[in-house]
């Protein structure tokens, strides 16, 4: 019993399995009720869906709440809740950091959405079976984001002075994405499909929605494992998302250092990754400006490492990077489809 109560990361660990717990059941819900038969999911089932994920993501901002109310005494890891004066302050304090990195990462996972839908239709994936693909990559993804944050946990709790580096790291990446914003993934030259194509048995065509098939080998008749279109496509689908985090890891350590908050806001804004890519697949043209609000946003959140010492004496309240960063997403979502309404017309 002690050890549940004890201290992880500056919250206690039965928070921490409690966790755990309700994504896995959120995800066995999706697999085992909602999506136990393959199928085709359109526009609307896609949209209700993100809706469903999306309240589950702020709904978790009561349980942020309480949790921070409780536990989030002296002890909190991240300064800017430590140092309030009171258990309400410190737990309003942890859902603006949180609603921040939500968002934040929210509209990273829209980025990622843009990547995806060229790997499935670089493998001609039918939309029927692009859901098994995506439930597997969200799990990998919940891990290798655990693995990721757990470094990052540890290099800011010894080394402070990594988050100006990751400051560097966001600041560069959003002036190089300004630049770079046509510029198309090369799917048929990606080193790890190349890679993969060299060293596996492979089959040409897909086998429903199988990652591995028995088939006879061409040169001993024997029955051996291939891997399948499919399982290449989920690879490269996880390693985008590693790319991807080398931008959301620093993006959300540089809002805050808590580990819980951290993790928590990634998880929840990438479990809704998989509704949400259905709806805007379709539409991933008309959101050509976001890509210029996110950049800038990453911009605004490397610098506001540097401003924060300069002009705020510590930390830029986390209001003030709540309502800036919304904004400028909340913007470039209005802007791009305000531009492209011809568009929308012309299509219906």
């Amino acid at each position: 019993m002690e050890f549940l109560t004890a201290l992880w990361l500056g919250t206690p660990v039965w928070v921490w399995l409690g966790f755990i717990v309700v994504v896995l059941l959120i995800l066995a819900f999706d697999l085992g009720v909602l999506h136990r038969e393959a199928h085709e999911i359109d526009v609307r089932e896609s949209l209700a869906m993100s809706a469903l994920y999306i309240g589950l993501g702020l709904a978790w901002a009561v349980a942020v709440w309480w949790i921070y109310w409780q536990y989030g005494g002296d002890q909190a890891i991240d300064p800017q809740i430590a140092g309030l004066p009171t258990p309400e302050a410190k737990a309003w304090e942890a859902v603006k950091l949180y609603l921040t990195g939500y968002l934040v990462e929210k509209a990273l996972a829209m980025d990622n959405v843009f990547v995806i839908s060229m790997i499935f239709t670089y493998f001609a994936v039918p939309r029927i079976y692009q859901h098994r693909v995506l439930f597997w990559g969200i799990l990998g993804v919940i891990v290798l984001r655990a693995m990721m944050i757990g470094l990052g946990a540890a290099l800011v709790m010894n080394f402070a002075w990594i988050l100006y580096v990751f400051a560097v790291i966001l600041i560069a990446t959003g002036v190089k994405m300004l630049y770079a914003i046509d510029n198309q993934p090369d799917i048929a030259n990606n080193v790890v499909l190349n890679f993969l194509k060299r060293r596996m048995r492979l089959t040409q065509e897909l086998h429903g929605q199988r990652f591995w098939v028995k088939l006879p080998d061409s040169t001993s008749g024997k029955m051996v494992w291939f891997a399948t279109p499919l399982f290449l496509c989920l690879v490269l689908i996880e390693v985008a998302d590693v790319v991807f985090a080398i931008d959301s890891v620093p993006a959300i350590f540089a809002i805050t250092p808590d580990p819980f908050i951290v993790y928590t806001s990634n998880i929840f804004a990438i479990l809704g990754l998989r509704a949400l890519y259905f709806a805007l697949a379709a539409m991933v043209h008309r959101f050509h400006y976001l890509k210029y609000a996110l950049a800038i946003v990453l911009i605004f959140i490397g610098s506001k490492i540097f401003l924060g010492d300069w002009l705020f004496g510590g930390k830029v309240p986390a209001e003030l990077s709540l309502g800036v960063t919304f904004g400028l997403l909340a913007g470039g979502v209005v802007y791009s489809l305000w531009k492209s309404r011809g568009d929308a017309r012309a299509a219906g």
